[in-house]
């Protein structure tokens, strides 16, 4: 796999968990998260993102800023996690509608319920509307997927960061990864995101600091007995 769009690939469609998110009690199968991925890929298009274009999102570890990060990569764009930088799209939690008046040709989507204003894009309901047909964009390992604290990672980084998660700490398909830190520590992304995907197994977001059977944890306080730092995560890049 050399972008990470290829960790989207139609045929890792599966019914094999994906993501589980603890707090609101929602999963995803891999059918589900490759197929909404490509859907979410598919608004930021409406919303004008492409190849290059910027893409900021709350680093929320929900299914959304998940599936926006996903569904950009396979457009080319570039994410940043964090609402506040400028950027062609901008993805927050409804409640924060009212904090952002961005400029003439930058667009504002809301998830968790629908916005206030007429010129914000629901979420959710656009997702969910979408056709699911795969991106015809050409993305190249060398062009960058994250942006964060003023370094770029492209997808060739992000992706051999990953691998290296996966071969240290044996990584497969029957374990789970658990996500306790935010996903604006590019480590976060690499570790808790890329990496299950990567090996084929679980993304968990658990509620609060319950504990939870996972091979790995990314985070602080971890009670598992396999832990690794964001920080590490990406040391070597």
């Amino acid at each position: 796999m050399d972008v990470i769009g290829d960790l989207m690939a139609r045929d890792r469609r599966s019914d094999h968990l994906a993501l589980r998110v603890d707090g609101p009690g929602r999963t995803y199968t891999y059918y589900d998260l490759v197929t909404t991925s490509y859907k979410a890929g598919n608004v930021l298009r409406y919303l004008g993102v492409r190849k290059g274009a910027r893409v900021a999102i709350e680093p929320a570890a929900l299914p959304e800023p998940i599936l926006t990060f996903l569904g950009a990569a396979q457009l080319g764009a570039v994410t940043a996690f964090d609402p506040t930088v400028e950027a062609r799209a901008v993805v927050v939690d409804v409640s924060r509608e009212g904090e952002f008046d961005l400029p003439p040709g930058h667009k504002l989507a809301v998830y968790n319920g629908p916005p206030s204003s007429p010129a914000t894009t629901h979420w959710e309901k656009e997702v969910w509307s979408e056709n699911p047909a795969v991106h015809p964009e050409v993305v190249e390992p060398d062009d960058v997927a994250l942006v964060a604290d003023d370094h770029e990672y492209t997808h060739g980084d992000a992706l051999d960061a990953a691998k290296r998660v996966v071969s240290d700490y044996d990584l497969d398909a029957d374990d789970t990864v658990a996500v306790r830190s935010s996903l604006a520590r590019p480590g976060t992304v690499v570790a808790g995101i890329l990496a299950p995907l990567l090996a084929g197994g679980t993304i968990r977001v658990p509620d609060g600091d319950d504990p939870v059977d996972a091979a790995l944890s990314v985070g602080d306080s971890v009670p598992e007995p396999r832990s690794i730092s964001p920080d590490d995560a990406v040391s070597s890049r």
